[in-house]
């Protein structure tokens, strides 16, 4: 498993949303010169994320995006997996039922269940406010992620 860009930057952005969240609504063009990420690509990211309801846009003058809940209720697992996708290592696991045809002689079977459950275990249980607490970050400091 790999994760791509999108995802990478899609939790990037919702961590400048939740370290910056006292300056009120942010445009994004602040957040794509604080991470160094094309405005242009991180307007589809945002659109992804807007349509989920995991961020609030306002328009106008003073407008921009805020985060839709507590950075305590976002897990790295939901954000990756809005934009990712499915993480299962393997297709086979993508969908509840496995449908493959070797799954009851599959003898690596049970090596990509566990992994899978790995990650989801690690992913679903980290939240922005879990990285942002763990990190050296000083709200009142100018440095931003």
């Amino acid at each position: 498993m790999k994760i791509s860009t999108k995802g990478r930057y899609a939790l990037r952005l919702m961590l400048d949303l939740s370290m910056n969240a006292s300056a009120g609504c942010i445009p994004l063009k602040d957040i794509a010169e604080r991470q160094d990420i094309s405005l242009k690509y991180l307007e589809q990211i945002i659109s992804t994320l807007s349509r989920a309801g995991y961020v609030r846009s306002v328009r106008g003058s003073g407008g921009g995006y805020m985060l839709s809940k507590a950075p305590s209720e976002y897990t790295v697992g939901m954000i990756l997996r809005l934009t990712e996708g499915s993480l299962a290592p393997v297709s086979c696991l993508e969908t509840e039922d496995n449908s493959c045809a070797r799954a009851s002689d599959c003898i690596t079977l049970r090596v990509w269940e566990k992994l899978y459950s790995a990650i989801n275990d690690v992913l679903d249980n980290i939240t922005l406010e879990d990285l942002i607490r763990d990190s050296d970050y000083d709200p009142y400091s100018s440095y931003c992620i």
